[in-house]
């Protein structure tokens, strides 16, 4: 079982920059794939980055490509999501999730935090 603790949250300008941070307990994420989701009010949970296990291959979701990186310690059991140039469309809560395999094209997200809040204010 793995536990997937969120934080770096926070209220930012449009234009300002944040970095979340995903601390995992319990089992070792090292060989797992995980995942940076957002919600936002009254819409549905959308995709927004993922990293292979290795932390060697990454993909984005197109609305945050160019902006948002994510990467990992394996060592540290955590998992991170730099936000630069936020808008206020990237207001959610950020939730990280555990991929029950290596890939991130295979395999389903199984594990979920209970997220941190974004806002990006105009």
């Amino acid at each position: 079982q793995v536990q997937l603790v969120e934080s770096g949250g926070g209220l930012v300008q449009a234009g300002g920059s944040l970095r979340l941070s995903c601390a995992a307990s319990g089992r070792t994420i090292s060989s797992y794939a995980m995942g940076w989701f957002r919600q936002a009010p009254g819409k549905e949970r959308e995709f927004v980055a993922a990293i292979s296990w290795s932390g060697g291959s990454t993909l984005y979701a197109d609305s945050v490509k160019g902006r948002f990186t994510i990467s990992r310690d394996n060592a540290k059991n955590t998992v991170y999501l730099q936000m630069n140039s936020l808008k206020p469309e990237d207001t959610a809560v950020y939730y990280c999730a555990t991929n029950s395999a290596g890939s991130y094209y295979t395999g389903t997200y199984f594990s979920w935090g209970r997220g941190t809040q974004v806002t990006a204010s105009s």
